[in-house]
């Protein structure tokens, strides 16, 4: 038995650690009825494989988040971030035709990466007489693709149960629970993504609950811990979730929320408690702070109150049109804003209001009809978002799609010309850069190629909107960390060492 399960286990792990080639288009959903892959909300994405039956759980009431009594003190910065930038040598890409995400495209332009960051670029630029020059004649530039959806490190390849670490499904609110203590940094497919161009990624805990917990965003840079990876400066995203999901997961146990009427009591019952949580810390703090009079410490109201006060921003998962509409009722009703709605198969039908609210939409390029919700998904949602002046983002939620975002945003942008309109390359790219890190929070520093910003960067072989082109080289603050042609420049996890040796052979 022992032999049968080694057997099968590394059966597992060679299947599951195949490389598809990154520049293969992808296929498209087919229709209903569902098939197996259908969306499962135990599972971070939408049409991720069907897990064998396993008996029903018992029905559980929630249970309160425990709470730390007394007036001990903690740290505020316990998970800080110890990313630190690789090393690098000033850069000059010469002759490229580049798409910055601020501009217009510039055609055999030049771009300088000194010190991390993007120090020149245009169609004249002069480079210190020590920099390696990239003849890039017949290639793209781009910024790093930024993923606002992504669960790698928490649903870890080998999908296997041991490491099904992305929801945590005893309680429709977990907002105590924070996806960094999931991730694992070895996650092999965290490479795959970086082939495929992606500089950085929002980590997000799955959608079974109301409220998942905090999600992190990372740079996908190899590290022995997540905090290694953890965006220095980027504020923590709270995961929520409507519609099917959370009704489903708790409505088959025979406890709330069973209906959508359910679900939002059960929102506004949270945002109240927090609210009360959070004016107690002001009349703490407003008294003179003594350390024995604090309120005692709630994890899952701290991070309630976190969005409350504006430090954490909320991503809410969200298919329909009308309960997209309730979620902004509920945030004006509590005092908090909606960063972005991810999934958001109807936002097509409210992207005024989402506009006028200055909400992202985080969408699929043409995923729909795997479930009632998502019925009403077309081609053109992106298109017409972004057309209505909304914040319109390309993301994943999955990790083969997560190899190929550019292929997505192509298809997104071929359904906008198709549907009538002019849509430039160089405006479409901010789907994949510049839109994506406005909703992480991390606009300022990056998804964009303007002077300042980090030299996040990647050159493509060709039109990145094109199926025919690759990565072939990819920089994360100035450093070289993907490069096709040198395997040297192509980093494995430790968890393939060993296992997949050079050449692919034992």
């Amino acid at each position: 038995m022992q032999r049968y399960l080694q057997a099968a286990t590394v059966a597992a792990l060679l299947a599951c650690l195949t490389i598809t080639t990154v520049g293969a288009q992808q296929t498209p959903p087919s229709q209903p009825p569902p098939r197996p892959g259908a969306p499962n909300p135990a599972t971070p994405g939408e049409r991720t494989p069907t897990p064998p039956e396993t008996p029903p759980r018992p029905a559980t009431p929630p249970q309160p988040a425990p709470q730390q009594t007394g007036a001990a003190p903690f740290a505020p910065n316990a998970y800080a971030s110890t990313y630190k930038p690789f090393p690098s040598r000033p850069t000059v890409i010469r002759n490229a035709t580049i798409l910055t995400a601020a501009g217009p495209a510039i055609e055999r332009g030049s771009i300088l990466l000194q010190d991390g960051k993007i120090a020149a670029v245009g169609q004249a630029v002069s480079a210190p007489p020590d920099a390696a020059v990239i003849d890039a004649t017949g290639k793209w530039v781009t910024p790093g693709i930024i993923d606002t959806h992504s669960h790698l490190g928490v649903y870890a390849a080998p999908g296997i149960e041991s490491l099904q670490d992305g929801n945590e499904m005893t309680s429709p609110n977990t907002a105590e629970v924070s996806a960094e203590h999931s991730l694992w940094p070895q996650d092999p497919q965290f490479d795959l993504a970086l082939a495929g161009g992606v500089t950085a990624m929002q980590i997000l805990p799955g959608s079974a609950n109301l409220f998942g917990g905090r999600g992190v965003t990372v740079k996908n840079v190899p590290s022995r811990t997540a905090e290694g990876m953890k965006f220095p400066g980027a504020p923590y995203g709270l995961k929520m979730a409507c519609g099917e999901n959370p009704k489903r997961v708790y409505g088959s146990r025979n406890t709330a929320p069973q209906t959508r009427m359910g679900n939002v009591a059960g929102y506004r019952r949270a945002w109240q408690a927090a609210a009360e949580y959070r004016d107690s810390l002001r009349r703490w703090k407003a008294s003179g702070s003594d350390p024995e009079k604090r309120p005692a410490r709630n994890l899952q109201l701290e991070t309630l109150a976190g969005v409350l006060d504006g430090e954490i921003l909320v991503h809410n998962h969200c298919y329909r049109a009308d309960e997209m509409a309730t979620m902004i009722n509920i945030a004006k009703e509590f005092g908090y804003k909606i960063t972005s709605f991810h999934h958001a198969v109807e936002a097509y039908k409210i992207r005024d209001l989402l506009a006028d609210n200055n909400i992202c939409a985080s969408m699929w390029a043409d995923w729909w009809g795997f479930k009632l919700e998502a019925y009403d998904g077309i081609r053109e949602n992106i298109a017409l978002v972004d057309q209505a002046k909304g914040c319109a983002i390309v993301h994943s939620d999955d990790p083969n799609g997560e190899q190929r975002l550019n292929q997505e945003a192509a298809k997104a942008l071929r359904a906008g010309w198709e549907a009538g309109f002019s849509i430039e390359r160089a405006d479409a790219v901010k789907w994949l850069t510049l839109n994506p890190a406005k909703a992480l929070g991390i606009d300022k520093v990056t998804g964009s190629l303007e002077p300042g910003k980090n030299a996040d960067v990647v050159i493509w072989s060709g039109d990145p909107f094109s199926v025919y082109s690759r990565a072939e080289q990819v920089f994360i603050d100035g450093a070289l960390m993907y490069d096709r042609s040198d395997p040297e420049k192509q980093p494995r996890r430790d968890f393939i060492t060993g296992l997949m040796p050079q050449g692919g052979a034992r």
